[in-house]
């Protein structure tokens, strides 16, 4: 039976989600109806809502159920751009190296389209945000539409410190987004107590279905919405609400929260087994990101992910090699894989290039075994000896201009 480790990219949809969604789907109505099949509806969106809020730490108003992550941080990120442009120029974005590409793409597309000046900021060798390079950057505060940034890196696993990183810019009157996407069913997540002005999750990385996330937005805070006709979700959102979905991610978010503690424990250990079981297979292996911790100290590493370079090795090759032999990883987001370019969160930082293309992911999550563990171990050194005798790619990919910091 294959090995999937891949669980960042999306992982199994939970049994609860499934059960709820299909009982959902012999629902007749538009939650948006005022007769009494639509108002049926509706109850079922809004106690899906009132679920999720109760995940993350939020009023069920501030909830904008959206497509996905990708569609909830366009809106964050655009949303907020447009807002803050209204009355006069704020063409700053403050966005550091390394961000999912929804993010990136978003920034660059209003670089382009919008005349916005996006400044990478630095991470350090483990892929930590500098606290003080945000606060270098809000010296001059008036001319800086927003903050975004990752709070768990998708790729390297390193957990950002929110609270720090926000603390500047919300002294400054600047909104922050959060993109939590990786962050959710892993870390206690509560919105209030951020001091966030929005933050982004998809169910689809919980074990609910693809294509339903959402936008947590402050009651105070201002986006400009990119989609128009209906004014639903607070004239933030429109269109026909999914009830379906909603009520399978709430059913995913109760699920992944009520085990979330107990669930963390044990991916830490199976984590830190695949951590030392890689290093013991190939010695040239080389860590990405916070090493892990063990006692009190805070660990600085989300418990799911294991993140390494394999020096003289494509990352392709080896991902290539290894479903050979049944067990499924990752180069990095799923959203580049398959693109043979050098990991743009290894650069960002300070890796060389040759090391960027050389890197391979590893996700846990429910279903994870010490089997799984195992029959990567047992297939991991074949796999390096013959990638490393293929060696890397002579071609060098073009960098995007939000790879280095």
């Amino acid at each position: 039976m294959p090995v999937y480790l891949d669980h960042a990219a999306t992982t199994p949809l939970r049994p609860e989600a499934i059960a709820a969604f299909t009982d959902a789907l012999g629902l007749v109505g538009n939650p948006s109806s005022i007769h009494s099949q639509g108002q049926q509806a509706r109850r079922m969106l809004e106690e899906a809502r009132e679920a999720v809020a109760s995940t993350l730490g939020c009023d069920p108003i501030e909830v904008v159920f959206t497509s996905g992550g990708t569609e909830a941080i366009n809106l964050a990120v655009k949303g907020m751009f447009w807002a803050r442009n209204g009355d006069r120029a704020r063409s700053r974005i403050l966005v550091p190296g390394g961000e999912h590409h929804a993010t990136v793409d978003a920034v660059e597309w209003l670089q382009r389209a919008e005349g916005a000046q996006p400044e990478w900021l630095p991470l350090d060798p483990e892929g930590r945000i500098r606290v003080d390079a945000v606060e270098t950057a809000l010296v001059v505060p008036d001319d800086v539409a927003l903050l975004t940034f990752l709070q768990v890196n998708n790729e390297v696993g390193t957990i950002q410190p929110v609270g720090e990183l926000a603390a500047p810019a919300r002294a400054e009157g600047v909104p922050v987004h959060v993109d939590a996407v990786a962050a959710y069913g892993h870390l206690p997540i509560d919105f209030a107590a951020l001091g966030v002005d929005a933050l982004s999750v998809s169910a689809h990385k919980i074990g609910g279905p693809v294509g339903i996330g959402a936008l947590v937005l402050g009651r105070a805070s201002a986006v400009v919405p990119l989609i128009h006709g209906g004014g639903q979700q607070r004239q933030v959102r429109s269109g026909t609400q999914d009830v379906a979905a909603a009520v399978a991610f709430a059913a995913a978010a109760l699920a992944a929260e009520a085990e979330r503690v107990e669930e963390v424990r044990r991916l830490t250990a199976l984590r830190d087994r695949l951590i030392r079981g890689v290093r013991e297979a190939v010695p040239e292996a080389v860590l990405s990101g916070p090493e892990p911790t063990t006692g009190p100290a805070a660990d600085e590493r989300v418990a799911s992910n294991a993140h390494f370079v394999f020096p003289g090795a494509q990352g392709d090759s080896l991902l290539f090699l290894l479903d050979l032999a049944g067990v499924s990883v990752s180069t990095g987001s799923a959203c580049q894989a398959g693109i043979p370019e050098p990991s743009h969160v290894l650069l960002a930082m300070g890796r060389s290039e040759q090391e960027a293309r050389g890197a391979l992911r590893f996700t846990l999550g429910r279903t994870s075994t010490d089997a799984d563990v195992d029959a990567l171990l047992g297939a991991l050194p074949g796999a390096y000896a013959q990638a490393s005798r293929a060696g890397l790619a002579e071609r060098a990919p073009g960098r995007r201009s939000g790879a280095s910091a």
